[in-house]
């Protein structure tokens, strides 16, 4: 199992897009999962309030060194898989749902600029149209930190991912931050930010699963 093909696309993906989108390039995101069993890249963009909307997740195989993404049928209601076999490939899917997400707003490059990326780049949402999410990351912004970064593992001064733990002051729930950075070919550094929100009823079941299934995971292996 390598995760070479994986690292390279992370690195070249981000730079690529930004080079042959100018809108992608002023709020195009992506955020890297590389610990899952199947690695993935979301697709974002993110507002000043840290509100994202993903459009795209590109999903990587280990074990058969291939990046996919699903599509679900909505006649079958069949989730099926559309392989890319190469960076071409990759960035047009990436290239192509950007765009089918700008045109889903349905108005035109003035206006979504008015209302998407102009002056402080926020968007006004109804609050009857703001969905779980949307108001869970909206809470994530007041945190009271009570630890540093800790640092989980690092891959040849290449990726480098770490921990944060934190309160959220008016409920008490927990926070934990995952913070993802790659050093790309340009020795530019991509960080990436992802925030998981549990109460403390729920903390011990997760302490639990995860100790009881430690000896299922696969280490991360530098020789490969």
């Amino acid at each position: 199992m390598s995760l070479e093909w994986f690292d390279r696309v992370c690195a070249e993906l981000q730079d690529n897009m930004e080079s042959i989108c100018e809108e992608y390039d002023e709020i195009g995101h992506i955020n890297i999962d590389r610990a899952a069993k199947h690695p993935r890249i979301d697709c974002f963009v993110e507002d000043e309030d840290n509100i994202r909307e993903y459009f795209c997740t590109l999903y990587f195989d280990p074990h058969n060194e291939e990046f996919y993404v699903e599509e679900f049928d909505l006649e079958t209601e069949l989730t099926s898989r559309v392989l890319l076999d190469d960076i071409d490939e990759i960035i047009d899917v990436v290239h192509e749902s950007f765009h089918d997400f700008i045109d889903s707003f349905d108005m035109d490059d003035d206006e979504y600029e008015e209302e998407y990326l102009m002056e402080d780049d926020t968007i006004e949402y109804d609050e009857d149209e703001e969905d779980d999410d949307e108001v869970e990351m909206q809470v994530v912004v007041d945190v009271d930190w009570t630890t540093p970064e800790v640092l989980a593992y690092t891959y040849l001064d290449e990726v480098e991912v770490a921990y944060r733990f934190g309160v959220v002051p008016d409920t008490g729930d927990g926070v934990l931050r995952r913070v993802n950075r790659i050093v790309t070919e340009e020795n530019t550094v991509i960080e990436d930010e992802s925030d998981f929100i549990f109460s403390k009823e729920e903390a011990g079941t997760i302490i639990e699963l995860i100790e009881n299934n430690m000896d299922m995971m696969e280490g991360f292996d530098v020789d490969h």
